[in-house]
C-alpha cells in the first residue's frame, strides 16, 4: 500500500503535436468600376481562436494583411472583418477580440492594369487555445481575378484555397517559424484544414511530426489515487461509524424498502456533487491553465510543504482541524425538513462533520491534482467522493450486508495515522521541488532519503505496537492485517538504506532528488568520484546523469556539435520533473543507451523551470504568449512552445548540425528498447546527409 500511493503520485502528462488549426481560402467578387472585393475565408478548428485585426500593443499578435506596391491595382480604404468576439484576456491582461470557427476579412481594390491575372497578399496571424499558443505564422494568399466585367456581365467570383505546409524548424531560437504555402482551386464554402503535403518540403528534409496526443494518464493517475483516498477515507473513526447510522435513518424512516434505497442512492448523489464543486470552486478560483503552471513555483511548494506537514501533525493526533460547531449544528437543523432538501442537508452536514478526518485527505488531494492542472481538481473530487458515497447506497440497498462489517474500535485510529505518516512524506517532497527549482542544495538526495528511512522506520515501529500516539487504544495484540502493514513498511525502509551508498533505487525513481543532486553522487564510499574528476569537459558543458557531458546552453552545444560532426540530442526538461528523472535514472542508465549518449551524440539539456534571470538585455516579451521572459527557464519553455508547439517535458527532439530535426521528437517514453531504437535511428538519418 505504502509503495503503491506514493508511486501513484508521480504520473505526469507526456504529449506533444504540432498543430495547424488554421486554414484559409479566398474568393474574388466584382464590383462596379473596375473595382473588386478580396475576401480571405479563415476556418478555424474548434478549441482554438484566432485574434482580429488592430489590437494593442503588448498582447497577442493580431491578425494583419500586406499588399505589395504595384501599378496594377490600389487599395481602395481599409481592410474590413467580420464582427469579433470581444472580452479581457487575463493572460495579456489586456481586452482583446478574437474569432472562432470561421472568420471574413474583405479588401476592396481598384484594378488598374486589365491584363493583371491575379493579385497576391501575406497574412500574419496568431492562434491560441485554451492551454497554449502557436508562434504566429505567415501565409501567402492569392487573389485571383476573374475577367473584367462589361456592363452586361454580372460580377464574378471565383474561389481559392491555401493549403499550409511545416517546414522544418529553424536552429536559432529566436527565428520565428513560418509557413509554406501552396494554393489549389476549392469549392467556396469554408473547409476543414487539409493533410499537409510533405512534397512542398524544404529538398531531403522531413518535415518535422510530433507524437499524437495520447490519453492523458495523469488524469486516470489522480482519479484513480482519489478513489482509494476516498476509501481510506472512509475507514477513519469520523466517517466509517456514520454508514450504519445513516442506513439504519433512511431504511426505518422510510415508508417501503424501495423509498428508503431511493433515498440512501440520493444522499450519495449528494456527497457526490458537495465534493465535486468543491474541487470547480478550486479550478475556477485559480484557473484552469494556471494551476498546471504552479508545479515549478517555489511559492506553490512551500505553501503545500506547509500544509501537508500540518495536516499529517493532525492525523498523528497532535490536535484535530475542525469547521466551526455552529455550521454543523445549522446543517442539522435543516436536515430534519425531510424530502429531498433535507437528505441534501444531511450530506452537507456528513461533510462538515466529518471534516477533521477527510479534511486533509482532500486537502492532499487538492494539492496533488492542482499541480496537475486542467480539470484534475474536479476529476480528484468525482473519484474521492465516489468511494464515500458509494457504500452508504450498496448498504442501503442490502442491508444484510452490514451485518459483515468490522465493529467500530481502536483500528480506525490507525488508519488515520498511517495516513498522516504517508502525508508527511509526501510534504518532503514539495520541499525537495522547490529546493530544486532554486539550486540551493539545501534538501540534497541524501538528506531526502535519510527523512524518509526516518519516517518509514517509525512507521514499522508503530505498526509494531513499540510506539504509541494520544489516541491510540490500549493494544494487547497485533492484527494479521496491522502486521503484514507493518512489515511492508519494514521492506520499504530497508530498500531506502542503499540508497545512501549510491544504489539508484528504480522502484521510487524521479521521486528523491536525482543522484547527481546529492553530497556525493556516486554514494558514500564510492571511489568511482576519483575518476570522475578525471573526466574533461568541453568548454560550456558540465556533469550530467551518468556522467554524460551536458550543454545547458542551446547556441552553447550547437556549437560544439558542429565543431565534433555530430548530431544534437536537445533535452527540454526540468529540475522538478519526476518522469525526466524516471528517463535519466532507468532509460539513460542502460549500458547501450548510456553508450550512445556518452559518444555519438552531444546533450543539449534546456531547463524549462530554472529561475535565474536573464541579463536584462537578454530579457524580451514572448512573440507567442506576449508575457516578458524574466528567467532561463522562461527561455527555454517559449524556446520549446514557439519551435516545437510542445509544453511537456520530458521531449527529446536529435537534430542535425543546423538545428534540423533527424527524426520524431518524443516524449516520455520507459521501455529501453524503443527509445535505444529511436536514438539510433536520428543518429543513422543524420550519417546518411552527411
Amino acid at each position: 500500500m505504502l509503495l503503491l500511493v506514493i508511486l501513484a503520485l508521480q504520473v505526469k502528462p507526456i504529449y506533444a503535436q504540432i498543430y495547424d488549426p488554421v486554414s484559409w481560402k479566398t474568393q474574388v467578387e466584382a464590383q462596379a468600376d473596375n473595382s473588386f472585393d478580396l475576401i480571405a475565408l479563415a476556418s478555424i478548428e474548434r478549441g482554438w481562436h484566432l485574434y482580429a485585426q488592430n489590437l494593442p500593443e503588448g498582447g497577442p499578435v493580431s491578425t494583419s494583411f500586406n499588399f505589395p506596391s504595384t501599378d496594377g491595382y490600389r487599395l481602395i480604404g481599409k481592410m474590413s472583418q467580420s464582427e469579433p468576439i470581444t472580452f479581457f484576456d487575463d493572460i495579456f491582461e489586456m481586452e482583446t477580440s478574437y474569432y472562432e470557427i470561421k472568420a471574413t476579412f474583405t479588401q476592396r481594390v481598384k484594378i488598374q492594369d486589365a491584363s493583371l491575372k491575379s493579385i497576391t497578399a501575406e497574412v500574419t496571424f496568431m492562434v491560441c487555445n485554451d492551454t497554449q499558443c502557436l508562434p504566429p505564422a505567415t501565409v501567402e494568399l492569392i487573389f485571383k481575378l476573374p475577367a473584367i466585367p462589361t456592363k452586361t456581365e454580372k460580377p464574378a467570383i471565383t474561389t481559392e484555397k491555401v493549403t499550409p505546409v511545416q517546414t522544418t524548424v529553424p536552429a536559432n531560437p529566436k527565428v520565428q517559424v513560418d509557413s509554406i504555402k501552396i494554393t489549389e482551386v476549392s469549392e467556396p464554402d469554408i473547409q476543414k484544414p487539409v493533410t499537409e503535403d510533405p512534397s512542398v518540403a524544404e529538398p531531403n528534409k522531413e518535415p518535422i511530426e510530433t507524437l499524437e496526443p495520447e490519453p492523458d494518464k495523469s488524469l486516470w493517475g489522480i482519479f484513480i489515487l482519489s478513489f482509494l483516498s476516498g476509501f481510506a477515507a472512509l475507514l477513519t473513526p469520523c466517517v466509517f461509524p456514520m454508514i450504519p447510522l445513516t442506513v439504519s435513518f433512511f431504511t426505518k424512516q422510510s415508508k417501503t424498502r424501495s423509498l428508503g434505497i431511493r433515498n440512501a442512492i440520493f444522499y450519495g448523489i449528494c456527497i457526490v456533487v458537495i465534493y465535486v464543486v468543491l474541487g470547480s470552486l478550486v479550478t475556477l478560483i485559480f484557473g484552469a491553465d494556471s494551476l498546471n503552471a504552479l508545479s515549478t513555483n517555489v511559492w506553490f511548494n512551500l505553501i503545500f510543504f506547509v500544509l501537508l506537514v500540518v495536516f499529517a501533525v493532525s492525523f498523528l493526533g497532535a490536535f484535530e482541524i475542525v469547521l466551526p460547531s455552529s455550521w454543523g449544528t445549522k446543517m442539522d437543523s435543516q436536515a430534519n425538513r425531510g424530502g429531498i432538501i433535507g437528505i441534501f442537508f444531511m450530506a452537507l452536514a456528513l461533510a462538515i462533520v466529518s471534516f477533521s478526518c477527510t479534511g486533509p485527505i482532500v486537502g492532499t488531494l487538492l494539492v496533488q491534482a492542482a499541480s496537475k492542472g486542467g480539470f484534475a481538481p474536479i476529476l480528484g473530487m468525482l473519484g474521492f467522493s465516489l468511494a464515500i458515497a458509494l457504500p452508504f447506497s450498496l448498504y442501503a440497498a442490502f442491508p444484510g450486508w452490514m451485518n459483515s462489517l468490522p465493529k467500530s474500535g481502536g483500528w480506525l485510529n490507525t488508519v488515520k495515522v498511517v495516513l498522516g505518516f504517508l502525508e508527511l512524506g509526501l510534504a518532503f517532497k514539495f520541499l525537495s521541488n522547490a529546493d530544486l527549482v532554486l539550486q540551493l542544495h539545501l534538501l540534497e538526495r541524501e538528506t531526502f532519503l535519510a527523512i524518509w528511512i526516518a519516517i518509514s522506520a517509525t512507521l514499522t515501529l508503530y505498526l509494531f505496537g513499540k510506539i504509541t500516539l494520544p489516541h491510540d487504544s490500549p493494544l494487547a495484540h497485533i492484527s494479521v492485517g496491522r502486521l503484514s502493514l507493518g512489515m511492508l513498511a519494514l521492506t520499504f525502509t530497508v530498500y531506502l538504506i542503499p540508497g545512501l551508498w549510491g544504489a539508484p533505487l528504480q522502484w521510487i525513481s524521479g521521486f528523491p532528488p536525482p543522484q547527481q543532486y546529492s553530497e556525493s553522487p556516486y554514494g558514500v564510499g564510492n571511489s568511482q568520484g576519483s575518476s570522475a574528476s578525471e573526466i574533461i569537459l568541453p568548454p560550456g558543458a558540465e556533469l550530467g546523469p551518468h556522467d554524460i557531458p551536458a550543454f545547458k546552453d542551446y547556441e552553447t552545444g550547437m556549437a560544439y556539435a558542429r565543431k565534433q560532426s555530430k548530431p544534437v540530442l536537445l533535452d527540454f526538461t526540468g529540475y522538478a520533473c519526476v518522469n525526466c528523472r524516471k528517463m535519466e535514472e532507468r532509460v539513460w542508465s542502460d549500458p547501450k543507451v548510456l553508450q550512445v549518449l556518452k559518444n555519438e551524440l552531444v546533450l543539449i539539456s534546456l531547463y524549462v523551470d530554472d529561475k535565474k534571470d536573464l541579463p536584462e538585455t537578454e530579457q524580451y516579451v514572448s512573440e507567442t504568449t506576449g508575457k516578458k521572459i524574466k528567467t532561463i527557464g522562461n527561455k527555454w519553455s517559449d524556446f520549446q512552445i514557439k519551435t516545437y508547439q510542445a509544453n511537456a517535458q520530458p521531449y527529446y527532439i536529435i537534430l542535425d548540425n543546423s538545428g534540423d530535426a533527424m527524426n520524431k521528437p518524443i516524449g516520455y517514453t520507459p521501455d529501453i528498447g524503443t527509445y535505444l531504437h529511436w536514438l539510433e535511428a536520428g543518429i543513422n538519418t543524420y550519417k546518411t546527409q552527411q
